[in-house]
């Protein structure tokens, strides 16, 4: 997990590091068809949350963390080399104006994600990495799981993040991460108790994504009273 954490802050380096470069935009006529609409990062901020952290309480069995790690590396190290020599610019308005929750979140989401880093889509590998992980514990809670990341891909075409050929790109890389590590972990070596606290602990997970969600509402109306 340290490992992890530590490639995080090479997402903004090279973010910064490719800004100069000639950057590429692999838009599809598809990308027209979908219209910014803010209120979509909230969609995309607490699914996205709500994916991450579901691993953390769902995946017990040690063989199975192991190879959940080594799925999340290998996207994070294959989107990287990916950023650095296709460096793309994300599909982003030059402006947005508006009021609101969903502007604000909007606004926030773009402060804290650069433009950069699009093919593929990192949020939309990550999330379907823990949706497929999390299917080797319980099917049906990795059913659900599965839905909530398809809808962050859809997120990030909504608040212009990525490209089609970018949530493709991702999606297709969490299956090549499934395929190679994670379908090779026995689900019959999964205690029965694991399998069927799992669906509690996601509702557990959701539980503290609304609470993260009430704090960030908080800090909205905070801000609009300031």
């Amino acid at each position: 997990m340290i490992v992890l954490v530590s490639l995080v802050p090479l997402y903004i380096f090279i973010a910064r590091q490719v800004s100069s470069r000639a950057l590429h935009a692999p838009a599809l006529p598809l990308d027209d068809r979908w219209p910014l609409i803010p209120a979509w990062a909230l969609v995309y901020g607490s699914l996205y949350l709500f994916l991450i952290v579901l691993p953390v309480f769902v995946v017990r069995q040690p063989e199975h963390i192991r190879r959940t790690v080594f799925a999340y590396l290998m996207v994070w190290t294959t989107a990287y080399i990916c950023f650095l020599i296709y460096p793309t610019v994300a599909p982003r308005p030059p402006h947005i104006s508006g009021q609101g929750f969903g502007f604000w979140g909007l606004e926030f989401l773009y402060a804290a994600d650069p433009p950069y880093n699009c093919f593929p889509s990192l949020h939309v590998a990550h999330s379907f990495v823990s949706a497929f992980t999390c299917y080797r514990v319980h099917r049906r809670l990795g059913v659900g799981a599965t839905i909530a990341a398809g809808l962050v891909g859809v997120s990030t075409l909504f608040t212009k993040q990525h490209y089609v050929l970018d949530v493709i790109a991702g999606v297709l890389l969490a299956g090549v991460a499934y395929i190679l590590l994670l379908r090779k972990v026995p689900t019959e070596d999964v205690p029965e108790l694991d399998r069927r606290l799992a669906p509690v602990l996601a509702f557990l997970t959701i539980g503290l994504v609304c609470v993260g969600f009430g704090a960030y509402w908080i800090a909205f109306l905070l801000n609009i009273h300031a």
